[in-house]
């Protein structure tokens, strides 16, 4: 925001912006949370309404199919403008002070701070504390209502699943009207995979001119643990690792890798030395659905042993032709039962 300012760059109208960039927090670390990690952010400066605030969970929510993740929810809520937020904010305080012996030291700490961040607070032992606080959908005005209600208007055409967390708040004070956060159950602790919401006053409060701002901003190493995490469950897209051993083995395992991609399979030719055993080993490390294996006697056959690595099956010795078969056959099968998990899950 000091960079818009500084660099008049509303000058001309409306923009909307992204950067990413390292940054460095003084928090202690847990899973996905680093003291140095990279982020990228969103941000649409110079638009008010509720449609720049639905754009950014839409582009959010198409990235998440982009990148094959599931799993991930939205919450929203509302904070209201900034005379709703005042007034709630006094009787939250009033509120928190009248049980001030019930709170832990963070929320005391938080009390005079930022008093809305002690209705996010995870601790089991101040959640009946939170329960009981007034709600900020009682103070709202009739513009924030409005707002909010036509950004859920947006996401129901859409048809966007989302959660109302009425105690879904942001830790800075500017913010106003919507907030929202994408949340898996995937990372321990840290639930929030993108965060993001508005804050109109911002600008003003830097010293530039008035002007509406929406944003989101996601980490990207969280973002990749959780990619790695679904790659984990996702079937192996490599179809064959080819084991060979010995001299006449070796030359008909060229011909064979070269027949097995004429066939449309994906194939690993192991390179360098080692036996059955350490060769087996990378076989099954590479995540292939089978290794094919040629030693002295298949190449004295002119055939194949074929053995299953992703299920309980029997090695078997085949034709060529005869392993082609059963390979292709069954990659479609896990293929089908792949899509009918997906549709099932969505």
């Amino acid at each position: 925001m000091r960079a818009a300012i500084e660099h008049h760059l509303l000058y001309s109208g409306p923009r909307r912006l992204f950067y990413t960039g390292p940054m460095f927090r003084h928090e202690r670390p847990a899973k996905g949370r680093f003291r140095q990690f990279h982020q990228v952010g969103v941000e649409a400066l110079g638009f008010a309404g509720p449609d720049v605030d639905a754009e950014h969970i839409v582009m959010c929510g198409r990235l998440w199919k982009r990148l094959g993740l599931d799993g991930i929810a939205l919450e929203i809520n509302t904070l209201g403008n900034t005379e709703s937020r005042a007034r709630y904010r006094t009787k939250l305080v009033d509120y928190l002070e009248q049980n001030f012996e019930r709170l832990d030291e963070d929320s005391r700490r938080r009390l005079g701070t930022n008093p809305l961040r002690v209705l996010d607070s995870k601790n089991p032992a101040m959640q009946a504390v939170i329960e009981g606080a007034p709600r900020l959908a009682d103070d709202l005005d009739e513009p924030s209502v409005r707002h909010f209600e036509e950004l859920q208007a947006i996401l129901r055409v859409l048809k966007i699943d989302y959660r109302i967390n009425p105690r879904l708040v942001r830790g800075l004070d500017y913010y106003n009207y919507t907030v929202f956060e994408w949340v898996t159950d995937r990372l321990g602790a840290q639930a929030a995979v993108c965060a993001g919401g508005r804050y109109d006053g911002l600008f003003e409060q830097l010293g530039g001119k008035p002007a509406p701002a929406c944003g989101f901003a996601m980490g990207v190493e969280r973002l990749l643990t959780l990619i790695a995490e679904a790659r984990s469950h996702t079937p192996p897209a490599l179809d064959v690792y080819l084991v060979h051993s010995g001299v006449d083995a070796t030359q008909l395992a060229w011909q064979v890798m070269e027949q097995l991609r004429d066939a449309g399979l994906s194939v690993v030719f192991h390179a360098g030395s080692g036996g059955f055993k350490s060769q087996m080993k990378r076989a099954d490390a590479s995540r292939a659905r089978f290794a094919i294996i040629i030693g002295d006697n298949e190449a004295a056959a002119r055939r194949v042993a074929v053995k299953p690595l992703r299920e309980q099956a029997d090695q078997v010795t085949l034709a060529l032709e005869e392993a082609i078969g059963l390979i292709r056959g069954r990659r479609e099968t896990a293929d089908v039962e792949a899509r009918k998990l997906k549709t099932t899950e969505l």
